[in-house]
């Protein structure tokens, strides 16, 4: 069990399967246990308990009494029912009653094991829920109900509680970061801190420093010593953006990280040892940069412990109506803007329309949208123009045959470039690749 663990309260008057059920539950959670259900409301009065697991008979007080008492002063706390004697009568009494599950004696460790799991995952909806959070809102901010990022949401919460390497794929602007956020925040760690670093916006002798520390004389400029990325994230979560970014010399030393914990600052001898999840996000297929032997095999497997694939915004289009009054709510308090809303066909352009830069392209319309209306509710004329003016097919470039792969890339690239107004950002997004990459592809052509 890792601190800040969610807590289980086990109660069961036979001492065998009680210890049985807390030698089960007692890797992931903070395990509590009593013989009875009077001892189980002092404990509840006493403890924040997420998750109890109660047999259905016991003297004094039985599970579905104990359950009705608990949730007098404990509204969010979530039941799993076990019994020997389990009916289907029983379990739908216990479900109406607002258990969670209904498993009957002997089961399973792995179904004891998901049904706490279900039970959690049925606790952050109510304290969602009691919390007052928006429609399709979840609670570290993300936004939608398509079966698509259900599915997402639902690896995350399964995995959230575990110390395994999480790999987040995705296009620029899904929202890769909210899932380090929500996997930290749902994770033992979520009082410990969340540190995040981008493998892309520092060249290689900077990043090595930030991740690692310097000692004190170091390199010229280091005056003193710094602690780096992973000693400062000890007990919590790192988040690596961009990692396909990452330098093969750099690779080797966050391989080494990886797996034993241990590495040493900038022109310092001591090996320090730290405790830190990683969380690794790109927006670059590792598969293809592996193939290519531009990715160490042994570091991909490392990261690809467990993979999240992030759907892109034009293939969940029923989450942009929540997505809009979500952003519409934010801009409005935060510009002091009397929006009541958006017109049906200005909401079905931006559902017709591709979103090359998913969520954030859609925030940055509906915040540009927000500032520049002029009536409460928002118009296809407030909308960009590459928006309201429909959506566009794609520019072709045609090249002739014996045009070089350079000169190919390069006129991709400038043609891009011209289509976004010379955002480089949104240009490296349209590309599928990082912003540093963008500038070392857009040095001079040299005949080939």
């Amino acid at each position: 069990m890792r601190a800040n663990a969610p807590t289980v309260l086990v109660v069961d008057d036979n001492p065998s399967v009680r210890d049985s059920v807390m030698r089960t539950l007692a890797h992931d959670y903070r395990v509590l246990a009593c013989a009875n259900g009077v001892e189980a409301v002092e404990m509840l009065r006493c403890h924040e308990v997420h998750v109890v697991v109660a047999d259905l008979k016991m003297p004094m007080m039985d599970g579905m009494k104990l359950l009705s008492a608990a949730r007098a002063f404990r509204p969010a706390v979530q039941f799993v029912i076990i019994s020997a004697y389990g009916t289907v009568a029983k379990a739908v009494e216990a479900m109406k009653l607002g258990a969670c599950d209904f498993l009957v004696k002997p089961f399973r460790r792995e179904v004891l094991c998901a049904a706490v799991a279900k039970a959690m995952d049925w606790w952050h909806r109510e304290v969602a829920k009691r919390e007052g959070r928006g429609a399709g809102e979840d609670a570290c901010g993300i936004v939608g109900r398509s079966p698509a990022l259900g599915e997402v949401l639902r690896v995350v919460r399964r995995v959230a509680p575990t110390s395994a390497t999480v790999l987040v794929e995705g296009e620029s602007g899904t929202g890769k970061e909210l899932i380090a956020d929500a996997l930290h925040r749902w994770s033992h760690r979520a009082n410990a801190p969340l540190v995040k670093v981008s493998c892309a916006a520092l060249p290689e002798t900077l990043l090595e420093a930030e991740l690692f520390g310097h000692e004190r004389g170091a390199f010229t400029g280091a005056l003193y010593q710094k602690k780096g990325r992973f000693e400062l994230a000890h007990g919590g979560t790192l988040f690596l953006d961009e990692v396909a970014q990452l330098s093969p010399a750099m690779q080797v030393k966050l391989l080494r990280v990886l797996q034993s914990g241990q590495f040493e600052r900038v022109g310092g001898t001591v090996t320090l040892q730290v405790d830190v999840r990683v969380v690794a996000a790109t927006n670059t297929d590792l598969d293809v940069l592996l193939a290519a032997g531009r990715f160490r095999e042994d570091l991909y497997y490392r990261l690809n412990v467990v993979r999240i694939k992030l759907p892109p915004l034009r293939e969940r289009p029923e989450d942009i109506p929540l997505l809009v009054d979500h952003f519409i709510a934010l801009y409005r308090a935060r510009n002091d803007r009397a929006i009541e809303g958006i017109s049906g066909a200005a909401l079905k352009l931006l559902q017709a329309y591709a979103w090359p830069g998913n969520v954030r392209e859609l925030e940055h319309a509906i915040e540009r949208a927000v500032v520049l209306a002029e009536g409460p509710i928002l118009q296809v004329e407030d909308l960009p123009p590459s928006i309201a003016g429909g959506a566009q097919p794609a520019p072709e470039v045609r090249v002739p045959l014996g045009t070089t792969m350079r000169e190919i890339e390069h006129e991709v690239i400038e043609r891009t470039l011209a289509r976004t107004g010379g955002d480089k950002t949104a240009a490296a997004a349209l590309l599928g690749i990082g912003r540093r990459t963008l500038y070392r592809r857009l040095g001079p052509r040299v005949p080939e």
